[in-house]
């Protein structure tokens, strides 16, 4: 046989009401069809959002400021230029003396600014500057 305890403790009215505050919202007792209400559903995590965004404001970004980019397709084959316009499932790039492209994303491997790729360079070159030993003095006979 178990009993069932019951938690004994003041209400909020009663603890306000001894301290001079009125009480501003009658407190209700906790049951278990209370312990799901949306108070418990706010505790969980949130599931995140299908779209973020960050697609969109990049390439709006990129277009605003006509950023040189460099499009690395699936084949290997880089495409250069800046994006005019773009949708769900293609970009339209610009190029510099060249016939404009209209690409479609699943083609793109992945892209990168242009000015990436010249600080990446000058990067390698000091390095390997730096990294090449001295050249060797023939031995005399």
């Amino acid at each position: 046989m178990t009993a069932h305890r019951k938690l004994i403790r003041p209400s909020i009215k009663k603890v306000k009401e001894s301290q001079g505050q009125p009480s501003e919202m009658p407190m209700q007792p906790i049951t278990p069809s209370a312990a799901t209400s949306p108070m418990l559903a706010s505790r969980r995590k949130q599931v995140p959002a299908e779209q973020t965004n960050a697609e969109s404001f990049y390439y709006l970004k990129q277009m605003q400021t006509k950023t040189n980019m460099v499009f690395i397709l699936q084949d290997g084959e880089q495409i250069r230029g800046y994006i005019e316009w773009y949708d769900r499932h293609c970009l339209k790039v610009n190029r510099h003396k060249e016939p404009n492209l209209m690409i479609m994303k699943h083609c793109i491997k992945y892209m990168y600014k242009q000015e990436e790729e010249v600080k990446s360079h000058r990067r390698r070159k000091r390095t390997t500057e730096t990294e090449t030993p001295a050249p060797k003095k023939p031995k005399a006979p």
